[in-house]
């Protein structure tokens, strides 16, 4: 039920999807040729502000007894732990800043306040996530492996409880990372050895440990008598930044209208075509400011998956130029506000709590998943459509076809029937 030709699916001939790539090669180009001395002070800048900032998160959690202190610190403590992990690890790790060749921002040496090792953060995200995204079977991410967020993953009872398990996931989502590249699923099934495994179990086992050393034992010891206070706090912090990643993380990848793919196309998939799979399989989110820097520029979910080693920080001005070259070739570009982006993977979530039999949508054109059969039973929208720009250079592409789909969808058929049928005669 996934994507398994992206070529046909896109509606664009070979030379447009090759000339999306060539632009969006020059697009990273000529923002690799331009870093300098301001990227680099954002980034020495945001770090101090969030060291100063944990700071004085835990020196105020030395009164924790009091309830404004407990609070404050909690806030404080939670709002750097959003800051390291969103805006500065995760993006060193990615690599985004190696180019300053600072040996204390760098990938190969920045261990991020989380329980994940980044060595294996680097490999289950950087490498498997970010080349093989959202195709059936080879991206962990689709799900998680415990979340079935596409009809391509076939239900089974466990998936009747997902609400419960949406939920704990997100209270306790850097546990669930932590040891993610450990694979202990695959171990289980027989298909990993431990002699495989028991190298990144031990590693994701230390680093747990300390983790919880660190925000469970040494910081509250030094708040003496209000010790348990200071351990609830620290739970409180690590709780909210667990949620609010979650929310992030979610918010890019499953909402409506994210595209999923088969083995099949990655097959024979180009450079190019590559480029033209994030575009179609992630999601961005409105957001000031603020929401930006707390979401790790991942608001531009769109845009880091196209370049991923790219500094964050230039994210939203390469966000104008990606819009506009969706826009030129009638490519969707998945953007809503931030509420509305939750609330429909929420929504995804709940309905394939339920065995496909039950869902209403077609298999290939729900809001959940598409494929290119949608296409192919739909020949009155097909027909609507144009592979590449027609003799005026007016195109009739991806854009418009999935506005048709969306609208045959059950409930509005007669309205798209008509439209349809007042095209035709156009």
């Amino acid at each position: 039920m996934a994507i398994d030709n992206i070529r046909a699916y896109s509606h664009l001939t070979d030379e447009d999807i090759e000339e999306i790539g060539r632009r969006l090669d020059a697009i990273k180009q000529e923002v690799e040729d331009s870093l300098g001395a301001r990227d680099v002070a954002y980034i020495k800048g945001l770090i101090r502000f969030q060291r100063g900032l944990e700071l004085a998160g835990r020196a105020t959690l030395l009164f924790s007894h009091k309830r404004p202190c407990f609070w404050a610190g909690s806030g404080m403590l939670a709002l750097s732990k959003i800051l390291e992990n969103m805006e500065i690890g995760h993006n060193v790790i990615h690599g985004q800043w190696d180019w300053m060749n600072d040996p204390e921002i760098h990938s190969t040496t920045w261990e991020w306040d989380m329980t994940c090792p980044s060595s294996q953060w680097m490999h289950s995200h950087n490498f498997v996530h970010h080349k093989y995204t959202n195709i059936i079977g080879m991206d962990n991410d689709v799900g998680y492996g415990i979340l079935r967020v596409t009809r391509d993953r076939a239900w089974s009872p466990m998936y009747a409880f997902q609400p419960v398990t949406n939920v704990v996931l997100a209270s306790l989502f850097q546990w669930a990372i932590a040891f993610y590249d450990v694979e202990l699923g695959r171990f289980f099934a027989g298909k990993q050895t431990w002699e495989e495994t028991a190298p990144r179990f031990w590693e994701a086992v230390r680093k747990s440990r300390n983790q919880v050393l660190k925000d469970y034992v040494l910081y509250p010891a030094l708040s003496g008598p209000n010790f348990l206070h200071t351990v609830a706090a620290n739970a409180v912090a690590n709780w909210t930044r667990s949620v609010w990643a979650y929310a992030v993380i979610f918010c890019g990848h499953f909402p409506d209208e994210a595209e999923t793919f088969t083995k099949e196309q990655l097959r024979t998939e180009t450079h190019a075509e590559w480029y033209l799979r994030q575009m179609l399989g992630s999601a961005n989110f409105h957001g000031g400011k603020a929401l930006t820097i707390l979401s790790g520029n991942l608001n531009y979910q769109i845009e880091h998956h196209l370049f991923p080693d790219m500094p964050s920080n230039r994210l939203a001005e390469v966000g104008k130029k990606v819009q506009q070259l969706a826009a030129e070739f009638d490519l969707p570009y998945n953007v809503d506000s931030f509420p509305m982006q939750f609330l429909k993977v929420q929504r995804t979530l709940l309905k394939l709590t339920l065995p496909n039999r039950f869902l209403v949508a077609s298999p290939h054109n729900a809001p959940e998943v598409r494929s290119n059969e949608a296409f192919r039973e739909n020949p009155d929208v097909e027909c609507q459509l144009h592979i590449g720009a027609d003799e005026h250079g007016v195109r009739h592409g991806l854009k418009q076809g999935l506005k048709l789909l969306k609208a045959i969808r059950p409930g509005v058929r007669e309205v798209v029937g008509c439209y349809l049928g007042r095209t035709k005669k156009n």
